[in-house]
């Protein structure tokens, strides 16, 4: 589970910057990574999109049972 954690965060994080590209430069990375414009979407982008968006829900939906995870795994590893 800890490597579904850390893709989805990484999904997060890339998502996020891309948002804030958007927002402040008019700038949409996934679609410069892909070959678009601003603005434009292909089957490649909108499922980078739907993976983004996917890996939201599910870090809104196990948010409690994530950091119960990586206490645990930290604690351990103070041993």
């Amino acid at each position: 589970m800890k490597t579904l954690d850390i893709l989805a965060v990484a999904l997060l994080v890339a998502g996020g910057l891309n948002w804030g590209l958007v927002g402040l430069a008019k700038f949409d990375l996934v679609a410069t990574i892909f070959g678009m414009r601003f603005g434009e979407t292909s089957a490649l982008s909108s499922a980078v999109y739907v993976l983004v968006g996917l890996a939201a829900l599910y870090h809104a939906a196990s948010f409690k049972a994530i950091q119960r995870r990586w206490a645990h795994s930290t604690a351990a590893a103070h041993r």
